[in-house]
């Protein structure tokens, strides 16, 4: 469960617009703090040699921290309004699920964290700054100040990295692809996915389900509604295996769960209380929104909610709709090569322990290719380019039940194209292409 929970707690802190530049803050509080220290002992290493020491008076220590620090506050807010301008860009064109990718980008939160830093930095190495007729001894932390013009040049090449990384983020083709690899990253890590071992492992030849399963098993219900995000299968197996217990899961990953819906059903003999409810309940991670954490089809909806968006009427774009297209071919066709876990999960000593709800390559063809032709039907160029993913994928397929879903998603493209498309040429282009995927099958 530890791992689970760490995973989701650094995917909410990797999402957010606080930590990395919190951290940052906190490193040129202690870099300020080192400094001064050195100032104070009188320690310059080789930058004295080098001739890099500030050598200026104390005006001019106080001038130059204040020019920086000033500057680079209100760099930083122009920064973070930029920010919030591409943000809203994403959300106007791509739609308000990719926000997510955006909040994730760690080049905004480092220019960002790297301009408040500086900030900080300067502000505290300036309260030190004395002169003969202040109060106390004169004080020019000359090795600090030195750190401050350093830091100032760091924020000026980051700002034109900025620039640049702004205007390259908000492009369809940057977007696409890094959807395109949150969607081989989640297939790396899912397919196979186990919870215990699967039927074929276990050496079983049939599965054991009791026969007064459905009228002895006790339902765990939710005791809140959002998006079932993960769940710790170790911790599930470990408590079914431990008390004897048969689970059935009634929700996967990316589903929506109500309050009081059923969450997982158990055959236990009447050893469910309320610890071992709580227990079951805890191995589901709920949140308020999808993550790609163990949801593969998140990542697709997503190229397909570009794709949908591109289509529109309003954008009129299939160029980015066929780009979708091609990344969603790859996905499939890498996840057609991958073997889908059996719902039937059993322990070391191959006694049935959980059936889990599974994803298909069926259900995922569906997710990818249903809403693209339904929306698409009058377009020949997406539509041809979508019986030619499904002639690429087809190439990589392993047996013939994800054949037969390809060959349904093409006669579904074929009979919706001849009913909207009107030019008769279109329609043998696209009898041709679907020909061709018949051949690939």
């Amino acid at each position: 469960m530890k791992n689970v929970k760490l995973a989701k707690f650094w995917d909410s802190l990797q999402s957010s617009y606080f930590f990395v530049p919190a951290a940052i803050v906190a490193i040129a509080i202690a870099l300020a703090n080192a400094m001064l220290n050195l100032d104070r002992q009188g320690y310059y290493g080789p930058l004295k040699n080098w001739g890099w020491i500030y050598t200026g008076s104390t005006d001019g220590a106080r001038a130059m921290l204040s020019a920086i620090s000033g500057s680079t506050i209100t760099v930083a807010g122009t920064v973070f309004s930029i920010t919030i301008v591409a943000l809203q860009l994403a959300a106007s064109n791509f739609g308000p699920r990719l926000l997510r990718n955006f909040m994730h980008d760690i080049g905004n939160q480092v220019v960002l964290g790297t301009f408040i830093g500086t900030f900080i930095y300067c502000l505290l190495v300036l309260r030190t700054v004395r002169g003969d007729g202040d109060d106390y001894d004169s004080f020019i932390p000359q090795l600090s100040v030195t750190i401050a013009l350093v830091l100032a040049l760091v924020s000026i090449s980051l700002l034109i990295y900025f620039i640049h990384h702004a205007s390259t983020i908000i492009q369809a083709s940057h977007v696409i692809s890094e959807v395109s690899a949150d969607l081989d990253r989640a297939t790396e890590r899912l397919f196979p996915a186990k919870i215990g071992k699967g039927l074929s492992q276990s050496g079983q030849s049939k599965v054991e389900i009791p026969a007064d399963f459905a009228v002895d098993a006790y339902p765990v219900k939710a005791a809140k509604s959002g998006y079932l995000q993960a769940i710790d299968d170790d911790e599930l197996m470990q408590i079914a295996s431990k008390l004897d217990l048969l689970m059935r899961l009634e929700f996967r990953p990316g589903k929506f769960v109500v309050q009081g819906s059923e969450l997982v059903t158990v055959y236990s003999g009447g050893q469910v209380n309320q610890k071992l409810t709580k227990k079951l309940r805890d191995a589901f991670i709920l949140g308020k929104e999808r993550t790609e954490q163990q949801d593969i089809e998140f990542p697709i909806h997503q190229l397909v909610e570009v794709a949908l968006r591109a289509i529109s009427p309003g954008i009129n774009d299939p160029f980015t709709a066929i780009r979708c297209i091609d990344r969603l071919s790859a996905g499939l066709s890498r996840l057609a090569g991958r073997d889908f876990p059996s719902p039937y999960r059993y322990d070391d000593l191959g006694n049935l322990r959980v059936i889990a709800q599974s994803v298909t390559f069926a259900g995922l063809t569906d997710a990818a290719f249903n809403q693209i032709r339904q929306y698409s039907n009058s377009d020949v160029a997406v539509t041809i380019r979508l019986l030619e993913a499904i002639a690429t994928i087809a190439r990589y397929t392993q047996n013939q039940q994800d054949r037969a879903a390809l060959r349904r998603h093409a006669e579904m493209i074929r009979r919706d194209s001849q009913e909207a498309v009107t030019e008769e040429l279109d329609k043998q282009d696209i009898e041709k292409q679907y020909q061709a995927v018949l051949k690939a099958l």
